[in-house]
């Protein structure tokens, strides 16, 4: 761990509780396990032996990798011989803050959790859904260049499925538009390009058969150079992505890729290209969801801090 952290007299964490695909939330022991850790320690819970559990899909708070991260938390308290000072904020869909919670991270953040459940866990559908439909602009979360890196694109369409199982239908599938118009943005994600690349071929059938490479990947003394002093991601980051973005094809029929100016990246990911909605609706239709398919529609995604969605009839005991 980070041996200014460990050698402080007090270790604070400042932060916030909002739905988040990794763990159920932000927050809590996530900020020492992720953020001041070794990507050795990050690549016991970011992998597809955690990410592919049965309870990780849908997203919740008691997952594998949630207890990871409270148990990476509090031996880093047992070997520092100090608990850490965690500050929180529980914001709303607009990231306001609805409620400050601070204390020691080990009882504050269930009590977090119980404001953060209602705003988040949302009893919403009368129906399951067979299509999902919603927009992906270039620019959100990790970065510019989010919504056109083939596998960067790839972990936000998974990120929407954790969060929406609970209303997918079994013969879901997603039509999502995207510009994909070939922009990897390379100096945030240098090793994207070259990680892309080596899926198309040496028998990458499927993103988790990159993970053998993540050592190689992490190691790489070029990347860790660009991530210490050119604002880039560290090269693990890279397979947190693809250990996520297979989930998507894990829990659809198919997913299309609608608007592309480089189609050719998204095939490359597995996805099916069509220029228009409808087009891609209609081979749907005919191909996965049937004549009339439950449909919903999704426009402020990746637009507003997204809400892990619930059948209307379904309680949710975080």
């Amino acid at each position: 761990m980070n041996k200014y952290v460990y050698d402080s007299d007090v270790a604070i964490l400042i932060g916030h509780t909002q739905g988040n695909p990794y763990g159920g939330y932000s927050g809590g022991y996530k900020h020492c396990a992720t953020g001041i850790t070794h990507w050795r320690s990050i690549a016991s819970h970011h992998v597809p032996e955690v990410m592919h559990r049965k309870d990780f899909v849908p997203v919740s708070g008691h997952s594998m990798m949630r207890t990871k991260f409270d148990e990476i938390g509090q031996h880093m308290e047992k070997c520092m011989g100090k608990k850490f000072f965690c500050c929180d904020a529980v914001l709303d869909t607009k990231s306001r803050q609805i409620e400050i919670n601070s204390g020691y991270a080990k009882e504050m953040q269930p009590i977090s959790w119980k404001t953060a459940d209602k705003r988040t866990y949302v009893p919403f559908a009368e129906k399951k859904y067979d299509v999902l439909v919603f927009g992906m602009p270039q620019f959100f979360h990790y970065g510019d260049g989010m919504g056109t890196n083939p596998i960067m694109l790839m972990q936000a369409l998974s990120a929407q499925v954790i969060r929406f199982k609970r209303i997918m239908s079994d013969k879901c599938v997603i039509i999502c538009s995207s510009a994909c118009n070939g922009y990897f943005h390379d100096e945030l994600w240098p090793y994207l390009r070259e990680m892309y690349d080596m899926f198309q071929k040496d028998g990458m059938n499927t993103l988790p058969d990159m993970n053998r490479l993540g050592e190689y990947f992490a190691t790489n003394e070029e990347y860790i150079r660009k991530y210490r002093y050119a604002n880039a991601f560290h090269p693990f980051h890279g397979f947190s992505m693809i250990s996520c973005g297979h989930i998507a094809e894990q829990n659809t029929s198919a997913i299309y890729l609608v608007g592309a100016e480089q189609p050719g990246y998204a095939r490359g990911m597995g996805l099916k290209t069509r220029a228009s909605f409808e087009e891609a609706l209609e081979d749907a239709k005919k191909k996965f969801v049937g004549p009339n398919p439950n449909i919903l529609a999704l426009p402020m995604t990746y637009k507003l801090a997204s809400v892990h969605l619930m059948m209307k009839d379904e309680v949710y005991n975080g």
